[in-house]
């Protein structure tokens, strides 16, 4: 049984990382999929499952945020009441949180990474008695009770791999039901077509899984899906939830000059200091084949905060502005992404560093004004070694130590880097950041917010307008008012 926890309010997107591991072991053992965004009591659901004495082993795919809430209070229940079961955990939480997931008493192993052969070895191991300590991915609690972590996969060649069961899938949940309407589209499909990012960036939780690997599936083979899901349930969209899909600029020019004539819209995520390699004339493929939006991790305009980052490449914030520029020409939309409140030696230090993204997020929107903008707060994420996360350990910084502690109200916000709860930021500083996120997104508020219509928009914008001109950003409490009214929608936490 696979379980995805519930991680939408209304909108649910195709639950790949499970039903990637349902197609690992499809043909071999029976399998069924419970979606907690589906489902209005997905524990009664994995019940009545278990209840009919067929089912012993449990994959659960979790993430950090909402998803660990729901993950945490069924795994708990179901190990109470079927102690006999086998609990599997997988995703970035457990990976990069093995401690506190493997000694709560309840989850048995954590797959550390792709699970495609990771999974299917240990349930053969464990259904035939056989052992599991030299299968690659896996970490578990010895019989003395300490983690043990086996050696790492190379990445598979995503090609080789057996085909999503989406007519199975069907079975259980209508496709239908996952293909949202979007700013992208009516029917919005969500897909991944690789694995990993080739990059090292410090503040990011890929970095200790995927250890700057990537692989990706071959252009036709992305379409090939794409296509049978078009056909087949009417997606008129796609949100690519790779990473880094951009890695290639030859598979991403083949997927577009692919898909230029399928009459669909889609959105994907880059590196800045990879896509401004690209020539324009494969710029001019992707925008053809129907993107509209790509986003980007830009998150600092500062240099020397970008090396603190450690980026990994070479991107700096001359570099941000002029690609934000250089992609107007092309009618593709720079969704950009910065994070505020760096760790520094001192408080007026980490003021400045936030002082200067605010500027220079500004110089970004007066070369691009359509250019969107997400803002986060940094939260601290378990690489170990970086420069970046020694600072964290100086300031006092300690993660939670249990499961029940990750889903106190304080870390669920944090999880969306929203509360983060660090030694270094104080309030007057979360105060600043917040406020001028609110005066932005009223003077610039999202393409990607379908229910705000065009009057809406022209009168927040005046209501915001002269507090942006002149950096008047405390108390912005007309603007929040407008905002909680009429239910502004936040990317960053919500999605499209």
């Amino acid at each position: 049984m696979l379980f995805n926890p519930k991680s939408a309010i209304n909108k649910y997107r195709i639950p790949n990382s499970i039903l990637n591991i349902a197609a690992s072991v499809d043909g071999k053992y029976d399998w069924v999929i419970v979606d907690g965004n589906c489902e209005a009591d997905p524990i009664k659901k994995i019940e009545s499952y278990l209840n009919t004495g067929e089912f012993k082993y449990l994959g659960f795919t979790v993430m950090p945020g909402p998803q660990l809430r729901q993950a945490i209070l069924a795994a708990k229940a179901i190990k109470e009441k079927f102690p006999y079961t086998k609990m599997i955990w997988g995703g970035y939480f457990p990976s990069n949180q093995p401690n506190a997931v493997l000694y709560s008493g309840y989850v048995d192993f954590i797959i550390n990474g792709p699970g495609d052969h990771a999974f299917p070895k240990l349930v053969d191991a464990l259904e035939y008695g056989q052992p599991f300590e030299f299968i690659k991915n896996l970490i578990y609690k010895d019989p003395d009770g300490k983690i043990s972590k086996t050696a790492k996969e190379d990445l598979i060649d995503q090609d080789s791999l057996p085909p999503l069961p989406y007519d199975k899938l069907n079975t259980f949940y209508p496709i239908t039901k996952f293909l949202g309407k979007t700013y992208l589209g009516e029917k919005t499909l969500a897909y991944h077509s690789s694995i990993g990012c080739p990059f090292t960036c410090s503040f990011c939780a890929v970095v200790p899984i995927y250890e700057a690997r990537w692989k990706g599936k071959s252009a036709q083979a992305v379409y090939k899906d794409v296509k049978y899901i078009k056909d087949k349930w009417g997606a008129d969209a796609i949100e690519f939830h790779d990473n880094n899909f951009f890695v290639s600029e030859k598979r991403a020019v083949e997927f577009s000059n692919l898909m230029k004539d399928e009459n669909m819209t889609w959105w994907g995520m880059a590196r800045i200091d990879t896509m401004s390699k690209f020539k324009d004339s494969s710029l001019e493929a992707i925008r053809a084949s129907g993107c509209k939006i790509i986003f980007f991790g830009a998150e600092s305009g500062n240099n020397e905060v970008l090396a603190q980052m450690d980026k990994g490449g070479t991107q700096t914030g001359n570099q941000i502005i002029e690609f934000a520029e250089r992609l107007k020409k092309f009618d593709i939309i720079p969704e950009y992404s910065f994070v505020l409140g760096t760790p520094a030696p001192t408080p007026e230090k980490v003021q400045a560093q936030i002082d200067f993204e605010i500027d220079f997020i500004k110089k970004v929107k007066h070369v691009n004004p359509k250019t969107e903008i997400i803002i986060y707060t940094y939260s601290p994420v378990p690489t170990e070694g970086s420069e970046m996360y020694k600072q964290v350990l100086a300031s006092g910084f300690r993660f939670p130590q249990t499961l029940e502690d990750w889903i106190s109200p304080a870390w669920e916000s944090f999880d969306l880097r929203k509360n983060p709860l660090t030694p270094w930021l104080t309030p007057e500083m979360i105060d600043k950041i917040r406020n001028f996120e609110t005066v932005l997104n009223g003077v610039y508020p999202t393409v990607t917010d379908i229910r705000l219509n065009a009057l809406k928009r022209r009168a927040i914008k005046i209501v915001a307008g002269l507090r942006y001109k002149v950096n008047l950003y405390k108390y912005p409490y007309e603007i929040k008012l407008l905002q909680k009214v009429w239910r502004y929608r936040q990317p960053e936490i919500q999605g499209f």
